[in-house]
């Protein structure tokens, strides 16, 4: 199967660690971004203990990125969990060029990442809210 865009193994032990580190309270995320004259992708950065506020200010506003996120999801019956969701990270304002790898390369990722729930953010940090995702992840 070709690929448009690699995935080192890197990033995959990057992505292993992370999925199964232990978070007892907080959020954390693991930024990952195309280098568009590579055609691989890169690990940004990693936040541990952020709010989703604080995110989506780090967040560039002119370039997609993909964020595997360990959200800290309060139920309604009390319950906390850790789920991972990936957050598709797309702003509208960015390059034609490199929104179409962001695109092109999604599955190949969201495969390898072997996350289910996905966030789809187009307009920026005004749709990067707590209660955004709270709403996404509790109606499902």
């Amino acid at each position: 199967m070709s690929h448009t865009v690699d995935i080192p193994l890197s990033l995959k032990d990057s992505l292993r660690k992370f999925r199964f580190a232990r978070r007892s309270q907080g959020s954390a995320a693991l930024v990952i971004k195309i280098n568009k004259n590579a055609l691989i992708m890169e690990e940004q950065e990693q936040f541990d203990s952020i709010s989703i506020e604080e995110l989506a200010q780090e967040l560039p506003e002119n370039s997609p990125r993909y964020v595997v996120l360990s959200y800290e999801l309060k139920h309604r019956d009390g319950r906390t969990s850790f789920p991972l969701v990936l957050l598709n990270w797309a702003p509208s304002s960015s390059e034609t060029k490199l929104m179409t790898l962001h695109a092109s390369a999604f599955l190949d990722f969201q495969n390898v990442a072997d996350i289910s729930k996905v966030i789809d953010i187009n307009d920026g940090a005004e749709g990067l809210t707590k209660d955004a995702i709270d709403a996404k992840l509790l109606s499902s």
